[in-house]
């Protein structure tokens, strides 16, 4: 009966967003820099998978100069 209650993984990649690091955050503002960290990234030209849902294309807007949407 546990077993049924378990949340099922994901396996499409429907509603997802790749998300590029291109360009440094060293001039940037200090709430940019936050912003960038706050999507998971840790160095440039990284390549991250984040949900399609509002917040976090709120966080890109903020960002469009630093971060590339891919697919």
């Amino acid at each position: 009966m546990a077993r049924a209650l378990a949340a099922k993984p994901k396996t499409k990649a429907a509603g997802m967003l790749h998300l590029k690091w291109v360009r440094s955050a060293i001039c940037a503002p200090f709430q940019q820099k936050r912003v960038v960290k706050g999507l998971g990234f840790t160095r440039l030209n990284q390549i991250i998978e984040r949900p399609d849902n509002p917040a976090i294309r709120g966080m890109v807007a903020k960002v469009p100069h630093l971060v590339e949407i891919l697919k």
